[in-house]
C-alpha cells in the first residue's frame, strides 16, 4: 500500500515537472507569436484551441463517471459562475502577459510572472486570511530580485516588465478565484474549458477593433499558437489537475514554479536570449523567494494539527 502511494506521488511529481517544462517553454512560443500577431489575436486563437482540446477530455471523463456509477454531481451554478469570473481574470492576465512579452525577453517574463506565488498570500490579507511572517521576507527578496532583473541603471522599468508584473498580480486573483469556486463544488475541467471560451469571447472585440488581424498573419503564427493552445492550455491544465490529485499542494506549487527556470533556459537555447550577471542575480532572488514561500508552513495546517 505504501509503495503504491509512493509510486503515485513520484508519477505525479514527474507529470508536474512536465507541466512546468510545457508552461516554461510556452513563453518562447508567446514571444514568437508576438512577432507576428497582436496580443488579443494571439490570446483569442490559443483560447479557442484550448477550449476545443478540453471538450473531448470532458466527454471521456463524463463517460468514465457513468461507467463507474459515480452519482456525485458538481455544482452547475458554481461551474458556470466560476468559468465566467476566471475567464475574465484569465483574459486580463493573458493580455498583459502577451503585451509584456512583446517588449521584454521570454526569460525575464517567466521569472516576473512567477511572482504570483508570492502575491497570492499577500492578497489573502485583504480576505482576512492569516499570513506567515516569513512571507514578508519572501516579498522583500522578490522585490529585490525584481529590481535587479528589471530596473535599469537610470532607475527606469521597461513597459514590458511592468505589463508582466501586472499579469502576475491578475494571475494571483485568478488563482484565488479558482480556489474559491472549486472548493464550493465547481467542476474544475468544465470550468477550465469555460474560462477559455470566455477569454476567447472577451479577446475577440479588441482584436477586431485594434488589431484587425489578417488570416495570412495568423497562419504565419500557427505553430506558436498551436503550441500554446494545445500544449500550454489544453494539455498543461489537464495534466496539472490529474497530477494534483496525488500530490501535496505545497510540493506541486514548488515543482510548477520551475516554469520560470525553463522559460529562461528555453529563451536562451531557442531565441538566443542572454541575461547579464545583474539580471541573473535577480532571477536567483526571485526563484529563491518562490521556493521559500512554498516551504513556509500554513496557519491553516498548524491549526488543524493543534486541534
Amino acid at each position: 500500500m505504501y509503495a503504491k502511494r509512493m509510486n503515485k506521488k513520484i508519477t505525479s511529481a514527474l507529470i508536474l515537472l512536465l507541466v512546468a517544462m510545457i508552461w516554461g517553454s510556452a513563453f518562447v512560443a508567446q514571444s514568437k507569436g508576438a512577432d507576428r500577431i497582436g496580443a488579443f489575436t494571439y490570446n483569442f486563437s490559443r483560447s479557442v484551441i484550448g477550449a476545443a482540446v478540453l471538450l473531448p477530455v470532458i466527454a471521456v471523463l463524463n463517460r468514465r463517471s457513468k461507467q463507474a456509477g459515480d452519482n456525485s454531481s458538481p455544482s452547475r451554478r458554481m461551474t458556470l459562475v466560476g468559468g465566467v469570473c476566471c475567464g475574465i481574470a484569465l483574459c486580463a492576465a493573458s493580455a498583459l502577459q502577451q503585451i509584456g512579452i512583446g517588449m521584454t525577453t521570454a526569460g525575464k517574463a517567466g521569472f516576473v510572472t512567477a511572482l504570483y506565488i508570492v502575491i497570492v498570500p499577500l492578497l489573502g490579507v485583504f480576505l482576512k486570511k492569516r499570513i506567515h511572517p516569513g512571507a514578508w521576507v519572501c516579498v522583500a527578496i522578490a522585490v529585490a530580485g525584481f529590481y535587479l532583473l528589471c530596473v535599469s541603471e537610470d532607475f527606469s522599468v521597461g513597459k514590458g516588465d511592468l505589463a508582466v508584473l501586472g499579469c502576475a498580480a491578475v494571475f494571483s486573483v485568478h488563482i484565488l478565484l479558482i480556489d474559491f469556486f472549486v472548493s464550493r463544488g465547481a467542476d474544475s475541467v468544465k470550468m477550465s474549458c469555460l474560462q477559455f471560451a470566455v477569454t476567447a469571447l472577451l479577446s475577440a472585440l479588441p482584436m477586431l477593433i485594434f488589431e484587425r488581424p489578417e488570416l495570412s498573419a495568423v497562419w504565419d503564427a500557427r505553430l506558436p499558437v498551436l503550441y500554446a493552445g494545445v500544449l500550454s492550455s489544453g494539455v498543461g491544465y489537464t495534466l496539472q489537475m490529474i497530477a494534483q490529485k496525488h500530490a501535496d499542494p505545497a510540493a506541486a506549487a514548488l515543482i510548477m514554479s520551475l516554469e520560470s527556470v525553463f522559460a529562461a533556459i528555453s529563451g536562451w537555447i531557442i531565441l538566443g536570449e542572454g541575461l547579464s550577471p545583474k539580471e541573473l542575480s535577480g532571477c536567483g532572488l526571485v526563484l529563491a523567494a518562490v521556493i521559500i514561500s512554498q516551504l513556509l508552513p500554513s496557519h491553516s495546517k498548524a491549526s488543524e494539527e493543534q486541534s
